[in-house]
């Protein structure tokens, strides 16, 4: 089992602690409802330092990338970050990722904890054009500072200003006492903030400086548990729950950046596809009844005929009421729709809803 530079931290505050992705991760603290409103409503941190980092560099770079990457590189500037996915050849997705330019010809990939070897595996395989490939996931940490809080509590730690960082980049610079610093404006709550990503060996010390300058603004630690409530509340796609080695891009509503204006791996099937009209569709639903869809839930139809499978599932601390994602047959996934999710037997109503299931 592998610690990040803060597991020691995590521990000391009495975070239930357990085993994610081959890392001693914090899963909550106070629990998941009092740290899901601290971040809907004011800042709260989590440690994210399992995610993977590669670094590639060289004149090839932006080819790799290109190659294979479903979303268009091409069209990034220094400073700006980019939502993106790796094709299979069979029709499904390795991995979704962010890349971000940093230089001319020098990208940095950030992966999903679960799947840095097979990541790392997969590019590399595909790099028949001499890139400088560098795993760096094991050197860095990585902090999601998020909340509608979080520029106005986090400003006094940074000489640029927070507040003009535009969604999707981001600026190295000073941070908590610190040089070079990349502040990346993503996240995976939909509330507004920062990523942060620093060397292991200067984790602890911007923690405590955040805590510091968060404390007038209600700042708290958050584990992974809130994480997962809060990206399914905005609809985000979980790899190993909504995406997977067999889910196509289109299917799961990723076409916005699935881009063929390019070739990439298995382009011309997914283009196909596209073309052809996809059998299934990944939606949102919310329960009609007092009911909580989980993972693996069976979705039915109003005669109890299988029409597909939850994906993800949760009680929305919110909205205060069962929402999920799902896998449906396509005369089923218009929205109102309205479709059954079988928990324990009984069938329970929902209905098909437009994304993110909260709205600011």
């Amino acid at each position: 089992m592998k610690n990040t530079a803060l597991t020691h931290i995590h521990e000391g505050l009495g975070a239930k602690m357990l085993a994610f992705a081959g890392y001693n991760m914090p899963i909550s603290y106070e629990g998941i409802n009092i740290e899901h409103e601290t971040v809907r409503s004011a800042v709260g941190v989590f440690d994210v330092s399992h995610m993977g980092e590669f670094l590639l560099s060289g004149p090839n770079a932006l080819a790799l990338i290109q190659k294979v990457t479903s979303n268009d590189a091409s069209v990034l500037t220094i400073g700006k970050a980019q939502y993106s996915c790796l094709p299979n050849t069979t029709g499904g997705i390795v991995d979704d990722l962010l890349v971000y330019k940093m230089k001319e010809e020098q990208y940095l990939l950030v992966v999903n904890a679960s799947n840095i070897n097979k990541d790392w595996d997969w590019i590399s395989s595909q790099n028949d054009l001499d890139v400088d490939m560098k795993n760096i996931s094991e050197d860095y940490s990585l902090l999601a500072i998020q909340g509608p809080k979080a520029v106005e509590a986090m400003q006094s730690l940074a000489s640029v200003d927070l507040g003009a960082i535009a969604y999707y980049n981001f600026v190295i610079s000073d941070f908590a006492g610190v040089e070079n610093v990349i502040i990346s404006a993503t996240g995976y709550t939909g509330a507004g903030g920062f990523e942060i990503y620093c060397k292991n060996t200067e984790a602890e010390q911007i923690w405590n400086k955040v805590f510091e300058a968060g404390a007038a603004f209600g700042i708290k630690p958050i584990g992974l548990a809130a994480r997962d409530t809060l990206r399914l509340e905005m609809g985000f796609c979980l790899y190993g729950n909504d995406i997977n080695d067999s889910t196509s891009p289109l299917e799961a509503g990723l076409g916005w950046i699935t881009k063929f204006n390019k070739e990439f791996t298995n382009s011309s099937s997914l283009k196909s596809q596209k073309e052809a009209g996809v059998t299934r569709k990944l939606v949102g639903f919310e329960m009609q009844e007092r009911a909580i869809p989980r993972h693996d839930y069976e979705i039915v139809d109003a005669n109890g005929i299988e029409i597909g499978i939850v994906t993800s599932g949760t009680m929305s601390p919110s909205l205060n009421k069962g929402i999920g994602l799902g896998y449906v047959t396509l005369a089923n996934s218009a929205v109102d729709s309205e479709i059954f999710i079988r928990i324990r037997k009984k069938d329970a109503v929902a209905k098909v809803v437009k994304l993110p299931f909260y709205k600011k």
